[in-house]
């Protein structure tokens, strides 16, 4: 049985686990990040994470085949370089070599939503298909592309920026500066927005019994409220659910993957999500769906996608 690391570099924390190669998780365990600090002293931390993990799971260092890091920002994966994160204040960072002169084995470094995406296709909820897309629906819209079993990444590692295809022209500005976005639509950010947009032109709506403190609304609270049949929340719902379908059928129409897997807090809602959500993509599926249909899945391996894609990251560069 061969062995590797996984990392998932966060801004708060460090995830770090050893992976087998089938992508089981042996033992894992974090560490704070401390981001303030040179990123010398933070790449050192992740090394030692692994060599103690190692050491607690009695596997020897040279039993490693190599490590891979899951890093937010662009990254210039072939050198093993962080080009730019804004979690971290880095610029041109050269992550991957700093973590082998402490760990002594390969060490590679791609971003951390592609990691999650290739850990979710290896091992997750993707695992029985050749290619698919993995779309996380948090602060963004991020994610990773996996087509015939390899991480597409595009030019210089900058493709893949799923949540910045525009939806709807001239629409709401994204953080990027463009308007439009996918993100500025369909992340829980924005379901978030557009219930207290709800909220405040309906002060009558069931919405703020739920919630009567604006400033707490989630991404569950659209929902809850259409649960118990306000019809403001139920518009806030459906509007949610038809940007985000039109950022997924924008996806299969390009790529064609076998299926599509999404993570994030607002998936917890299961089928009333996904059964409105599937009808939709459906519809806009170029050519239909009895040649090549677009499954529509639901994350599987929750927060330690990232840390086995990473590992499966490196395993597969060896």
């Amino acid at each position: 049985m061969n062995y590797f690391a996984g990392i998932d570099l966060g801004g708060t924390f460090i995830k770090g686990g050893i992976v087998d190669e089938n992508g089981n998780i042996l033992i894992k365990d974090q560490v704070s990040t401390g981001r303030e600090r040179p990123y010398q002293d933070i790449a050192a931390d992740m090394a030692a994470l692994i060599l103690d993990l190692a050491k607690r799971a009695n596997i020897a260092v040279s039993d490693l085949k190599a490590a891979g890091i899951g890093s937010p920002g662009t990254v210039d994966s072939k050198r093993g370089v962080i080009i730019y994160t804004n979690n971290l204040n880095w610029k041109k960072v050269p992550l991957a070599d700093e973590v082998r002169k402490h760990l002594g084995v390969p060490v590679f470094v791609t971003n951390d939503a592609n990691a999650a995406a290739v850990g979710e296709s290896f091992a997750g909820a993707a695992k029985k298909y050749p290619s698919s897309i993995f779309v996380t629906l948090g602060t963004g819209v991020g994610g990773g592309i996996v087509i015939d079993g390899v991480l597409f990444e595009g030019n210089r590692s900058a493709g893949a920026e799923i949540g910045h295809t525009v939806i709807r022209v001239g629409g709401e500005k994204c953080t990027c500066g463009r308007k439009g976005c996918f993100e500025a639509y369909a992340s829980a950010t924005a379901l978030i927005r557009q219930t207290k947009r709800a909220m405040e032109k309906d002060r009558e709506s069931a919405l703020w019994k739920i919630c009567p403190d604006i400033d707490k609304v989630n991404g569950k609270t659209a929902f809850d409220g259409a649960a118990a049949g306000d019809k403001t929340a139920e518009k806030v719902v459906k509007n949610y659910i038809t940007y985000l379908a039109e950022g997924i059928a924008n996806l299969a129409n390009i790529f064609r993957p076998n299926a599509i897997v999404l993570g994030g807090g607002v998936c917890a809602q299961g089928d009333t999500l996904l059964v409105p959500l599937r009808k939709k993509v459906n519809r806009m599926l170029y050519g239909g769906t009895k040649y090549a249909p677009v499954e529509l899945l639901v994350a599987t391996l929750g927060n330690d996608a990232g840390l086995v894609g990473a590992a499966h990251f490196a395993q597969q560069r060896i």
